[in-house]
């Protein structure tokens, strides 16, 4: 690998590294047989099509599609069809931005299965295509996933980069557009609505005024921009110029709020099954409070039953301040319960719920109460003890009684693979 103290230059350069069809290619990397084949990766329930593979887009299996009317095609073995399986992609993508955070200093995570690189002073100009196919085949070699980089001046022109790699055969899932001659030629034959930060409906209007491409939008007027697109607008607009006014942000702002909810696997009608469903996202909330060093000042939760139904319906949400922000678990799960208590009714067929953690803090700036008799420091550690324990050993190793032992309520993965990367019971076997 090249070391980072290698020639320094001083010119601005950014790597998009984008894993492909990450969802399918983390269901091939433990699973060989599927190499080439189309994939499928289904929502929550086995909904429906979340995730395909290039092979399975080229069948005409849609993103978006229900399940349901692509069953008998993948029973046919047009294509493999699978559950969404989180907690290997999850395990997965942490391999590959551990393996990426060796190529930079400065590493923004972008999203589950992308990754900006700041490559200024780390290689210089004339080694940066060769520097991301060292990229494209170590991670591969390391995880088995395979990436297309691209690399521009700037946040945008990488987007645009990664996004021609990805598609050309040509670039062999690598493309250089810093310095290139070749630049306005690619911003030429990238379309407006797929320029980074240009949704659909702005696309309309630009595609009115006779932008229609990249090109075409990087050389609009900075005054009829920022009229229309506002200073978000000009400095996207100034980054397809090559002038960098995004910047990588190496630690996102914490969220201001934390959701976790889910379909039920079965229409819920008890209490006690609501209560369990509720503790249960309510635990996976609160490690994720925790992951950012935030406690909760108020927990809203909600349940909702099926609109779709013929049947009664009803669907509410309370909110429960607490007295002093927490980032514990179990007295995070003893207000949601409570909340729930609240909005429960009998007589109803309930098909989700959910827990939102708000009134976020940093965990270090919690200002205590006068009455607080809760013993925080204890709770801390004993907190601390548990995510330990859930990351070296598996998530849900460890958790509260109060979310059930069954779970009969859980959403159903009926097509999902093992998590071969996180669960001793469910590694790989070798056959003899």
């Amino acid at each position: 690998m090249s070391s980072m103290n290698s020639e320094r230059t001083d010119g601005p350069a950014v790597a998009l590294v984008d894993c492909t069809s990450f969802y399918a290619s983390c269901e091939r990397v433990f699973n060989p047989k599927l190499a080439d084949k189309p994939v499928v990766v289904l929502s929550n329930n086995d909904g429906i099509v979340v995730a395909a593979s290039k092979e399975a887009k080229a069948k005409g299996f849609v993103l978006g599609t229900p399940f349901f009317e692509i069953e008998e095609r993948v029973r046919a073995g047009e294509a493999y069809a699978f559950s969404s399986n989180y907690t290997l992609y999850g395990d997965l993508s942490r391999r590959v931005m551990e393996t990426l955070s060796l190529f930079s200093p400065d590493m923004e995570i972008y999203s589950i299965d992308e990754a900006f690189l700041n490559l200024r002073g780390v290689t210089p100009p004339e080694r940066f295509d060769a520097y991301g196919r060292e990229i494209q085949r170590t991670v591969r070699r390391w995880t088995g996933i395979p990436v297309s980089v691209g690399i521009g001046e700037t946040k945008a022109l990488a987007k645009i980069a990664q996004h021609i790699a990805k598609k050309s055969p040509k670039t062999g899932g690598v493309l250089n557009l810093a310095g290139s001659p070749y630049r306005e030629q690619a911003l030429a034959r990238t379309p407006v609505e797929d320029v980074w930060g240009v949704g659909w409906r702005f696309a309309k209007f630009l595609h009115r005024q006779g932008i229609l491409t990249a090109l075409d939008l990087s050389r609009a007027e900075d005054s009829w921009v920022k009229k229309h697109m506002t200073v978000v607008g000009l400095r996207l607009v100034r980054e397809l110029r090559g002038e960098p006014c995004i910047s990588m942000d190496m630690a996102p702002s914490p969220k201001q709020q934390i959701c976790v909810s889910r379909s039920f696997g079965k229409l819920i009608t008890s209490r006690r099954e609501m209560d369990e469903a509720v503790a249960e996202y309510t635990s996976r909330a609160a490690e994720k409070l925790r992951r950012q060093h935030s406690a909760a000042g108020a927990v809203m939760v909600f349940l909702m039953t099926n609109r779709f139904r013929d049947e009664p319906q009803y669907s509410d949400s309370t909110v429960i301040e607490l007295p002093v922000p927490s980032d514990c678990t179990q007295e995070l799960i003893r207000y949601a319960t409570a909340g729930i208590g609240r909005l429960f009714r009998t007589g109803y067929r309930f098909n989700k719920a959910g827990v939102v953690l708000t009134g976020l803090v940093p965990d270090t700036e919690v200002q205590l109460d006068l009455f607080d008799t809760k013993d925080r420091e204890g709770s801390r550690r004993l907190m601390r003890a548990l995510d330990e324990v859930n990351t070296r050993l598996g998530a849900g190793t460890l958790r509260y009684a109060a979310a059930g032992t069954i779970q009969r309520w859980r959403t159903k993965f009926k097509r999902r693979s093992p998590r071969y990367s996180t669960r001793w019971d469910e590694l790989p076997v070798a056959g003899m």
